[in-house]
């Protein structure tokens, strides 16, 4: 795809210009579509020797505007007519139809532009020079189709040019029909194949025919159906009666596209209620396909992918690809040539489906996998915001409830757990004496995995040796961390492999799984015969195995591993990205589950006692200086005891009245910061004040600007109680309140009224009265009033609707039933419409990133970037790096597009009917009013699978950037690019290359690999200081991207490129987590800060962006923002209680933020030794958690400890207490000697 957009930058994928070498005709046909062109040159071959010529072109190899300009001038220069017909309308090839167009018009012939649609589109229609009329009758015979209909379209070409008369109108065919005939009704299950017609009329059925042979070979009865388009009416209704006369276990759909819509959101196919398999007939060959580490292109992931989810569709396979046949009417057409092993894997998977729906409960072998990250027996059951190991005896007490052969299983999660932990993990030590799991023979392994490709067993053996040399064989026998329960097992899933041999794999960023991974799921699938499998919490690591990011082949790892297995997977409703990946690497059917419950953080211990002497200070001011004076000294020297000093750059230079509003601002701050109160629990709903707490913070922003009820509770209140000057999202929470004080706010609270935050507070407070019913609406409030009846007509009876909604999707989808699908995204983000959960979620449609919304978030926080540098530093930065993760771009629409096309003076163009991204434009300096901002572009894996287009438009923007004449000191984008292409020129390298290299400013992981690589890194102390992971970093993510490159091995442009970086900057959309919540912050944020500071010599700024409040995006450095959260969150009373509600998982949940802490200790500057002295205070030092974390998860009290004490072997922490060595080594004898 390469689309010409205005005169200021075309979207550059790598295409390159050509010459087709076509010449011209008296009549030539454009389409995108193959099978019109082979229906078109089928019906040419059926005319007489005398008939006008004809040339026949797909316009999809016109990508290039170059191209268009070379066709026009060889291909259509004696052309007396020419068809265009097109899909999706003129913006789908704008620079194509306004060149034909024109030359039309200069040569005085003919141009019909004919919609490529069911329905008319009279704009598309009248870019052409003919009338409508015969424009219309020209659209008829297209629609139609088959080779009849266009035998009398180019006869009714000819006779427009006066060569033949006027044939008869359109002949119409079935829009729909069985193919091959409607099969006789059997006892076997049937299988029903939908395609479109056009394969028909184009005599293109090899894979259907394929298709249909496989699955009757698996015993299954192959309902083959063809269709003009599932939104087509005709065809809606043929299907509805196909569907109840010969009705489905399972379906397969070929056709593209997604035809939910508000009224039906799960598409004509849902009524089946059977799963649908998608699957793709893809626009690229077989062998384009099979050298791709992308595996689908941008276009066909966008219509057999993308859309499709929307409609609940399972993605299964490409089963096909285009390739060439003979020349016709000088144009080569391509038919869809069948792959054989895909073939058979789409069978095989929908023969799994119909098993596990044809199988009575009672009978079904469910596998339930635990992820285990880091793999370490304190993190076994790790789900994020999940309470995984209550979750799990919550779905085995429900599918025994349900009738599954469930037996013997504890019902205590506390047994459960140490059931777990008791038997083989992926510890290496004591395994060979460890009871329980399961003990598979090496035989029986050796026999399943000789069944594996064979390139995946080369490079299992090349990689890791023969299966004897596995460090988790015992005597013989896999030793597997599998425990029966009647006909459910319970797995902690196997490591990557990462932990076997740390110094040789940390460099290796598509590590194949050992053999004990592989003995796992082939002992799932060949042993114990599981219908189905359940990946249980937010994330295990099957879906990040390598391999090509959709439209796997036989030798992708995920598919070689998994195999044809139906695969239920619980996750989390906030995180669609992470989610997207199980759906398209490993054919998961998503079961969405709710966020935890959010609540306020408050204040708590010292933090409160320093705001009520703030409050003090404030009252004694006016009346009592003297007293005042006292007060502010204790302020100040209280806050310095508790280095809060050090969180607000308080320095004894500070003036005392400067040093005061920053920390009241700060503990206004902390105050309204959103915290997790607890877990979710899969199946459950969140009760009273949890509930209503999670209610408030849904509604506290706003939804639209359309309708009062969408309006954010905390604004309408303050509009209705007539704080009109005030808003309660936007304020500055230190300044001081001047506004009325209405008499229900003062009533609330006891407390000092005199801030904003304060007031702020107040409406907190009255807000969860309304909510909560303790008081009741005023009827003179309507803006409220709205609000509230949205609350308790839609968002309450949502939110109590997903316990019962979960559980239910689970087991529906155990049965082998249609989950169906739903929105994902931050609740708390303006998101209600994902609730209520227990949904197949889906994602954005890319073609729309970023959104004109991501736009305005991510141009404003990009100039509050730039802004708080210049702050900082005095100056403009010229160079940053950003972080950009493909879950947060697919919540939001593209934020961090929009950041990074801002930042460099660049603007997104949409499609004005569609909304879909068209390309850029670029800003002048007149307009953006400081100097550019050369962009280091550093995508996740996972961006780099779902936005291969939005690299593409950072890629191109930034080249015809670096075309502008413009000054170096505001133009350093060009600067830099001039620099480094004299350079490689002046080594040899051509002009036009060393002009794209120079211009590389996206880069990612390898093609087919995951991760930054610093998370196994550190976690098994293989690393003795920054430069070993910088080294890493560079290793793991220097591959270019974007402007038509796609994983070009470039570590040395990456590591020039941070070389020269002056800030470091990641985005968060939404505070249902933070910065200590994920060990992926410190691996790309951090990863990027360290190695930017091995380059350069210096740390550089490292920014946090804060986006969680849409209209007010905020930039702190992130030394701040991990101040805000150790504070506000990690050593806050009110989260540690309701952290340790949950047992094991609590404890779990303590010990992953320690982990994070370090992660960011060892790769940047911005924790500092109060930050660790806090967390080591409210976990190990206070006795009551210490015992909590004793009891209920021992293995997590240990890794805790020892994280602290390698934070002070490592001279990450000097602990202020002295008592913290001497209980470290109470608590862990064996650190005694490394922080002595």
């Amino acid at each position: 795809m390469h689309l010409k957009l205005d005169d200021s930058g075309s979207i550059d994928d790598g295409d390159v210009a050509r010459d087709l070498g076509q010449d011209s005709a008296d009549i030539v046909v454009l389409s995108a579509a193959d099978s019109d062109l082979a229906a078109f040159g089928a019906a040419h071959a059926t005319l007489p020797g005398d008939f006008p010529s004809v040339r026949l072109t797909n316009l999809l190899a016109l990508g290039h505007p170059a191209s268009v300009d070379l066709y026009v001038e060889r291909t259509l220069r004696e052309a007396k007519i020419v068809l265009l017909r097109m899909l999706g309308g003129e913006s789908y090839w704008p620079h194509g139809v306004e060149s034909l167009r024109s030359d039309a018009l200069r040569r005085g012939t003919w141009l019909a532009c004919i919609p490529g649609e069911l329905s008319w589109d009279a704009g598309l229609a009248a870019r052409g020079t003919m009338n409508a009329s015969d424009t219309h009758a020209l659209w008829r015979y297209c629609t139609e189709g088959g080779v009849d209909n266009a035998q009398l379209a180019l006869r009714f070409a000819a006779h427009l040019i006066g060569r033949g008369d006027l044939p008869s109108p359109a002949r119409p065919m079935p829009s729909a029909g069985f193919w091959r005939g409607e099969p006789a009704v059997d006892a076997r299950p049937n299988a029903v194949v939908i395609f479109y017609r056009a394969l028909v009329a184009g005599s293109d059925t090899a894979a259907i025919d394929a298709l249909r042979a496989a699955l009757d070979a698996r015993g299954l009865n192959a309902v083959c159906l063809y269709v003009t388009s599932l939104k087509d009416e005709r065809s809606a209704a043929f299907l509805r009666a196909a569907l109840a006369a010969h009705p489905p276990d399972i379906i397969i759909n070929a056709t593209a596209f997604a035809t939910a819509t508000a009224s039906d959101d799960a598409g004509v196919l849902s009524v089946s209620g059977c799963p649908i398999l998608q699957v793709a007939q893809a626009g690229i060959s077989q062998a384009s396909w099979e050298g791709s580490t992308r595996g689908l292109m941008p276009r066909d992931l966008a219509m057999h992918v993308v859309l499709p989810e929307v409609d609940g569709r399972i993605f299964a396979h490409a089963i096909a690809f285009k390739e060439r046949r003979d020349s016709e009417a000088g144009f080569a057409p391509t038919t869809f040539r069948p792959v054989d092993d895909r073939i058979a894997a789409t069978a095989d998977l929908a023969r799994a489906w119909v098993r596990l729906r044809r199988t009575p409960s009672r009978q079904r072998r469910v596998a339930i996998v635990l992820a285990n990250y880091p793999s370490r027996d304190g993190r076994l059951a790790n789900g994020v915001g999940l309470d995984t190991p209550q979750s799990l005896v919550e779905v085995l007490g429900a599918m025994r409830g349900a009738g599954y052969g469930v037996e013997n299983m504890p019902d205590d999660v506390a047994v459960m757990m140490q059931l777990l932990q008791a038997g083989p993990t992926n510890a290496l030590g004591e395994r060979d004496v460890r009871p329980g799991g399961v003990l598979w023979r090496m035989a029986d392994y050796q026999s399943a995995f000789a069944e594996l490709p064979d390139t995946v067993q080369r490079a299992v053996e090349a990689r890791w040796g023969g299966p004897a040399q596995d460090p988790h064989v015992v005597n013989g026998c896999f030793r597997l961390g599998l425990h029966h329960f009647g006909n459910a097992v319970v797995g902690v899933q196997p490591a990557r492999g990462y932990n076997i041999d740390p110094k040789g794999t940390y460099h290796d960023p598509d590590l194949v799984p050992p053999h004990h991974y592989l003995a796992f799921y082939l002992w799932i699938r060949r042993h114990f015969d599981a219908h189905a499998v359940v990946h249980l919490g937010k994330h295990g690591n099957l879906e990040w195995l390598p391999g090509k990011s959709t439209g796997l082949s036989a030798n992708c790892l995920p598919d070689a591993v998994l195999g044809p297995l139906p695969h239920l997977y619980p996750f989390i409703v906030n995180d669609p990205g992470e989610g997207i990946q199980a759906k398209r690497r490993s054919a998961a059917v998503i079961i969405d589950h709710l966020t935890p419950p959010m609540t306020r953080a408050e204040l708590h211990d010292d933090l409160a006692r320093l705001e009520t002497l703030v409050d003090e200070y404030a009252l004694a001011a006016d009346l009592d200086p003297k007293r005042a004076a006292v007060i502010a000294e204790d302020i100040l020297s209280l806050a310095r005891s508790q280095r809060l000093d050090a969180d607000v750059n308080m320095t004894r230079e500070t003036s005392t009245n400067d040093a005061l509003r920053a920390l009241d601002a700060h503990l206004c701050d902390l105050k309204e910061l959103q915290i997790r109160d607890g877990l979710h629990i899969f199946g459950r709903t969140p009760q009273d004040a949890q509930r209503n707490d999670l209610l408030v913070s849904i509604a506290r922003l706003p939804r639209s600007e359309s309708k009062l009820q969408d309006a954010s509770l905390h604004r309408a209140l303050t509009l209705d109680l007539g704080l009109r000057d005030f808003d309660p999202l936007t304020r500055d929470l230190a300044d001081d309140f001047m506004g009325p004080r209405p008499k229900i706010l003062a009533e609330v609270s006891a407390a000092v009224w005199r801030t904003s935050g304060d007031t702020v507070e107040r409406v907190e407070l009255l807000a969860h009265r309304l909510v909560s019913g303790v008081l009741a609406c005023d009827a003179a409030w309507e803006r409220t009033k709205a609000v509230l009846n949205w609350i308790d007509a839609k968002l309450r009876p949502a939110i109590d609707a997903c316990g019962d909604a979960e559980m239910a999707a689970l087991l529906q989808g155990l049965d082998g039933r249609f989950v169906r699908p739903g929105p994902s995204g931050a609740p708390t983000r303006g998101r209600p419409d994902v609730l209520p959960t227990g949904r197949n979620f889906f994602a954005v449609d890319v073609r729309a990133v970023p959104t004109p919304s991501a736009w305005r978030i991510g141009r404003l926080a990009a100039e509050r970037l730039v802004e708080g540098y210049w702050q900082e530093a005095g100056e403009w930065p010229r160079a940053i790096a950003l972080s950009a993760w493909g879950t947060a771009n697919m919540r939001t629409g593209g934020d961090d597009v929009a950041q990074a096309l801002a930042l460099i003076g660049a603007r997104p163009l949409w499609e004005e009917t569609s909304g879909r991204v068209t390309g850029f434009a670029i800003t002048p300096l007149s307009e953006l009013k400081r100097p550019r901002v050369d962009v280091t572009f550093r995508v996740s894996g996972l961006f780099r699978d779902a936005f291969p287009t939005q690299m593409d438009i950072i890629g191109s923007a930034v080249r015809a950037i670096a075309e502008l004449d413009e000054p170096d000191d505001a133009n350093p984008i060009a600067a830099n690019v001039r620099a480094k292409r004299r350079a490689l020129e002046a080594d040899g390298v051509s002009s036009e290359a060393a002009q794209r290299q120079a211009a590389y400013r996206v880069f990612g992981s390898k093609p087919g690999a995951y991760g930054a690589g610093l998370g196994a890194l550190i976690d098994e102390g293989g690393w003795d200081d920054r430069g070993d992971l910088a080294d890493v970093y560079l290793d793991w993510g220097g591959y270019a991207y974007g402007g038509g490159v796609q994983g070009e091995a470039a570590r040395g442009d990456f590591a020039e490129r941070l070389a020269t970086v002056d800030l470091v900057a990641q985005s968060q959309d939404n505070r249902e987590h933070d910065i200590l919540d994920s060990d992926d912050y410190y691996q790309f944020m951090g990863g990027l800060a360290a190695t930017v500071q091995s380059l350069r010599g210096k740390a550089p700024r490292i920014a946090h962006v804060d986006t969680s409040r849409p209209e007010a995006p905020l930039s702190r450095p992130l030394s701040h923002e991990i101040s805000r959260v150790v504070r506000g969150r990690a050593a806050n009373p009110k989260w540690i209680a309701g952290v340790m509600r949950h047992g094991y998982k609590g404890a779990f949940e303590i010990a992953a933020t320690v982990d994070y802490l370090f992660g960011f200790a060892a790769s940047t500057d911005a924790v500092s030794n109060h930050h660790f002295d806090q967390l080591f205070a409210s976990y190990l030092e206070d006795e009551r958690v210490r015992d909590f974390m004793a009891t209920a998860n021992p293995a997590a009290l240990r890794e805790t400890v020892a994280r602290f004490a390698e934070a002070i072997r490592r001279g990450l922490w000097t602990p202020r207490s002295n008592r913290a060595a001497y209980l470290i080594a109470e608590l862990l004898p064996e650190a005694q000697g490394e922080i002595a």
